[in-house]
């Protein structure tokens, strides 16, 4: 599927006969309380990360190219339709990669204006190195960045990038941005058996980007073998047919918390096994 095939999809009818919409929600996250979602790649998975643990499955269109997917009208006339009143926290993620949208800059300052809500953009942090994306996330009142690697290996395993995306680039786009951002930066870290030999490593890199806040993850959701739209919310039961994924006990992340303390002793840890 090409960018502009993509960017077509996002106003084709459903089986319904309505148009998906780019706001999902509010949901209920472990971290963020009731959080409506706003879907900037909207029909069809696209990301330059391909996780192993991504609760949309294989992505689809993988790639570190900035398009508009979704027309902010559309966006706009979405989000007035909502439920945006019920949710504490309005949060950018979608069907994959958010910073891939060249127009998220203007939708994070629609958003704002109209609801008055707090917004959260998650990213994979491949593009913050750009001084554009980096422009965009600062309008945001929260930037959690995924952190799951200390290595280049285990970013290739775990999170499989697309050509190009190094660890090294990663990194110094997340302190890059940190430098001057206002808001509360993240980092949200999933664990499982193919990081887990970067346990020492990564909390030392922790520590030193010394973000506001660190979430430690472990894919509880089962990973799908096929792509539906709805993957992008929080379903307590698969949509479709799902793998279960490995996970690691309560006592290892108990462990890889202590870690991080000794290292970072004053920094927030959020836990899903505290939750």
């Amino acid at each position: 599927m090409t960018i502009a095939d993509s960017i077509n999809l996002a106003e084709q009818p459903t089986a319904e006969g309505g148009f998906t919409s780019s706001v999902y929600g509010p949901v209920h996250s472990w971290r963020l309380g009731w959080s409506l979602g706003v879907d900037l790649l909207l029909n069809t998975s696209t990301c330059s990360f391909n996780c192993v643990y991504c609760q949309l499955g294989d992505i689809q269109l993988k790639t570190a190219n900035r398009a508009i997917y979704v027309p902010t009208e559309k966006l706009e006339r979405d989000l007035r339709l909502s439920q945006w009143e019920k949710a504490d926290i309005i949060t950018l993620s979608g069907n994959g990669e958010p910073t891939l949208a060249l127009n998220l800059g203007e939708v994070i300052r629609f958003i704002k204006e109209y609801t008055q809500k707090p917004v959260m953009v998650l990213t994979n942090a491949t593009l913050l190195n750009d001084p554009t994306v980096q422009r965009d996330l600062a309008l945001a009142d929260q930037v959690a960045c995924k952190l799951d690697a200390a290595t280049d290996g285990v970013l290739q395993r775990m999170n499989r990038p697309v050509a190009g995306v190094t660890l090294e680039g990663i990194i110094s786009g997340i302190e890059a941005f940190r430098r001057g951002y206002k808001g509360k930066l993240s980092l949200q870290c999933m664990f499982m058996p193919t990081n887990s030999e970067d346990v020492d490593a990564l909390t030392g890199l922790i520590a030193k980007i010394s973000p506001d806040e660190v979430q430690l993850n472990t894919p509880k959701r089962p990973y799908p073998m096929e792509w539906v739209v709805d993957s992008r919310g929080n379903h307590s039961e698969p949509l479709v047919k799902s793998q279960q994924l490995r996970t690691i006990s309560e006592a290892e992340a108990d462990r890889i918390e202590q870690l991080i303390r000794e290292k970072a002793p004053n920094l927030p840890l959020i836990s899903i096994y505290r939750k």
